[in-house]
């Protein structure tokens, strides 16, 4: 069934689409451009993926169940709110060194998350994400550690500060991308409230925060799962 094939060539076409559309956008990304760069025929990415929109749809729920298995690790080796949030963001800001095609593929075409057909489980995986934080907002305003505020507002903020960094950071620029984490991280928690000398010490790109950031991020999902088992932390939800 077409969508579903497995093997050959299906993972070179996938990141070739993917690098196609983190260059030019969905809508200039194209079967045929993808076809003449690997040498295939176009009806050889249609009987692995079917549609372009099913293959952009497989590139946002790849991406968000990484992040999700990679969320879940860091709050189990990080406790406390501040640690978490800061965690968050360092690896948001690494995804964009480490992974620039696959990041700049889900951020430029998150929008197409909101209504469009076919998204319904890379929507549900990203709301997913989107709770995760909320949660631990919520949890630094319940424990004192953050001042009281509308989370669901402060999520907001932080994703928006990390899902346009695609259209103006440069990892080889004047600013390494932990640089960048810790800067974001620091202002994040200052603005939540955060003891000053707590703050630097979740934000330093040179602390266990960031440390623990460098250990999980990359990471192959499985191999994350297999290691919390009987953890007693959550499972990301297979939508």
């Amino acid at each position: 069934m077409a969508g579903y094939a497995r093997g050959g060539r299906r993972p070179e076409i996938l990141e070739t689409f993917t690098r196609h559309v983190a260059e030019r956008g969905y809508d200039r990304a194209n079967f045929g451009d993808v076809a003449g760069e690997l040498g295939l025929s176009k009806g050889t990415i249609v009987h692995h993926f079917g549609t372009k929109d099913r293959m952009l749809a497989e590139v946002q729920e790849r991406y968000m169940r990484a992040r999700l298995a990679e969320a879940h690790e860091l709050f189990a080796r990080l406790p406390g709110a501040d640690a978490r949030i800061a965690a968050l963001v360092h690896a948001g800001v690494r995804y964009s060194a480490r992974e620039p095609d696959t990041t700049v593929a889900f951020q430029r075409e998150v929008v197409r998350l909101v209504d469009q057909p076919g998204m319904e489980s890379a929507r549900a995986l990203r709301d997913e994400y989107r709770d995760l934080v909320v949660g631990v907002l919520q949890d630094g305003e319940a424990t004192g550690t953050f001042v009281p505020g509308d989370a669901r507002l402060r999520s907001l903020q932080m994703f928006g500060s990390l899902h346009w960094m695609w259209t103006w950071f440069d990892p080889a620029g004047r600013l390494e991308a932990g640089a960048v984490a810790a800067e974001f991280a620091l202002t994040l928690l200052r603005g939540l409230g955060v003891d000053e000398a707590a703050a630097r010490a979740a934000a330093d790109p040179s602390g266990t925060v960031a440390g623990t950031v460098d250990e999980v991020v990359g990471a192959v999902p499985a191999v994350l799962s297999a290691s919390r088992s009987g953890s007693g932390v959550s499972q990301p939800t297979s939508a």
